[in-house]
């Protein structure tokens, strides 16, 4: 069931008719060239903030990414003030959006706040903060503009199979191609409903991408072939929240973004693993983990009924909610080894919610449409032919270091395998999970995924997270069911 929405008008003022066209190229901005509401209200109201003229966000060090070796007594209180770090920079992107103060005065309480916060975590990991030096500074991170003001509608492409194409772009993983006028055309909202992204050219036409995925390696005489299929469904709209446990965990809308959750029914900012052995599952077999990930939305001009909230319209994640079409939950093996057990509780992240300002290091997620899985993107999202729908992958690590269930930066502990299936030195081979979900876009919608609100929405940004709450049993029947080569479901 849907989470209510009502319609909101189209853009009645000139200006900011103008303003829109300016923001199609620019991706979004934190600056802001006229105080006019985005979606054309006459009384202004502004409440999701304004449309921008002005191409950039802020940039900060990524903290999180850097520690590693943090005490674990220390962890929950690194783990809040991370927290704090996001909630800072998501407020000096909202004092931007609404021209309180000049950017440079914001940036420089921005720096002055996180230089304070940083010297707190480097107390409570038993030092003086120098390991942390450097990484106060934030900075205007200007977004590189699409030629055009998104003259025509946001048309699907016409259907069929047309290979190849030879869109340019910049280096991105589908080949050389770019969005932009003449690759798709947006409507006037496609600077965002919000005005802080998806941009004109974050969006690619399907049909025009060059097939870019390889095979995968031959499976060796001692790899695991098989595949464990868990049914949990798609998510119930009630269990939707900005949380995040395992990055945040105690901090309310620790995500600044909606997740939607399948699985164990018990995942907010306060859960722990006795919360989550508790608690109930949608999974038809029993599996009580929690597999969750960003929602999408149709930027459609709609509400949500988080549209006053934090993590929803206050934050710039707005328009209709899209409940997904399908999500298939798979454990596959390795082509080189036999996989051993995921120890319970194990907690996995894959892609990086900050891969726009923060660097692609990170960012594995890939979008693409029914028909044509050959084809994977990363930075762009697809638009589909009739027909087809649009479709989200998410590749888990698959190696495990054999001791620890999560590590400071949330990465360290896991890895992923070579491309002959190979895992590093101390590594070893689990299942790897594998989460595609499909969806229905509405004919001549954009479509945008949550995000923190400085990243612009930006498809880079997509992510999924695990913890694994398997009972031993059903794991080791997972583990036969893949080291025997059998599928299973």
């Amino acid at each position: 069931m849907r989470q209510q929405t009502h319609k909101r008008g189209r853009f009645t003022n000139k200006t900011v008719a103008v303003v829109a066209a300016l923001a199609l190229g620019g991706g979004g901005a934190a600056l802001v060239a006229a105080n006019a509401s985005a979606h054309g209200d006459k009384g202004g109201s502004g409440r999701h903030g304004t449309v921008a003229a002005k191409a950039g966000t802020i940039q900060c060090p990524d903290v999180g990414q850097k520690l590693s070796g943090v005490p674990a007594k220390a962890r929950p209180e690194v783990d809040k003030n991370l927290a704090e770090l996001d909630n800072q920079v998501a407020e000096a992107y909202r004092r931007m959006n609404q021209r309180q103060g000049s950017s440079d005065a914001v940036l420089s309480q921005l720096n002055d706040e996180r230089s304070r916060t940083l010297h707190t975590i480097g107390t409570a990991m038993g030092g003086d903060g120098s390991r942390l030096r450097g990484m106060a500074d934030c900075r205007w991170q200007e977004v590189a503009t699409a030629a055009g003001g998104g003259k025509g509608r946001f048309g699907r492409p016409p259907g069929g199979r047309q290979q190849g194409g030879d869109q340019q772009g910049g280096g991105q993983q589908g080949g050389n191609q770019q969005g932009g006028e003449g690759a798709n055309e947006v409507p006037g909202n496609a600077g965002g409903q919000a005005g802080n992204g998806p941009s004109q050219d974050d969006f690619v036409d399907i049909t025009k991408v060059r097939p870019n995925v390889q095979q995968p390696p031959r499976a060796q005489e001692n790899g695991s072939t098989g595949t464990f299929t868990t049914d949990c469904g798609v998510g119930d709209p009630a269990l939707r929240n900005s949380d995040n446990v395992i990055v945040a965990p105690g901090v309310g809308n620790g995500a600044h973004h909606t997740h939607d959750y399948v699985g164990n029914d018990s995942n907010d900012a306060f859960a722990d693993n006795r919360t989550f052995e508790q608690g109930g599952t949608s999974c038809a077999n029993g599996d009580k983990s929690t597999y969750y990930w960003p929602v999408v939305r149709a930027q459609d001009g709609k509400d949500e009924a988080d549209a006053d909230q934090l993590g929803g319209g206050q934050e710039g994640n707005v328009g209709t909610i899209l409940t997904p079409k399908s999500s298939t939950i798979e454990f596959k093996g390795n082509p080189r080894s036999k996989v051993t057990a995921m120890p319970k509780f194990l907690r996995i992240i894959t892609g990086d919610a900050k891969a726009f300002t923060g660097g692609d290091a990170n960012a594995n997620a890939s979008w693409s449409c029914t028909g044509f899985e050959d084809r994977q993107l990363t930075d762009k999202y697809p638009l589909c032919p009739e027909g087809s729908s649009v479709t989200r992958t998410f590749d888990f690590q698959s190696c495990w270091d054999g001791k620890n269930t999560d590590s400071a930066n949330h990465r360290d502990h896991v890895a992923f395998a070579a491309e002959d299936g190979s895992c590093p030195n101390g590594f070893r081979a689990i299942p790897q999970l594998v989460n595609t979900i499909t969806y229905d876009v509405p004919a001549n919608t954009p479509f945008a995924v949550d995000g923190f609100p400085e990243q612009l929405h930006k498809p880079i940004t997509d992510h999924d997270d695990f913890i694994n709450v398997m009972s031993d049993d059903l794991m080791n029947k997972a583990v036969d069911c893949i080291n025997s080569g059998r599928q299973c479901g």
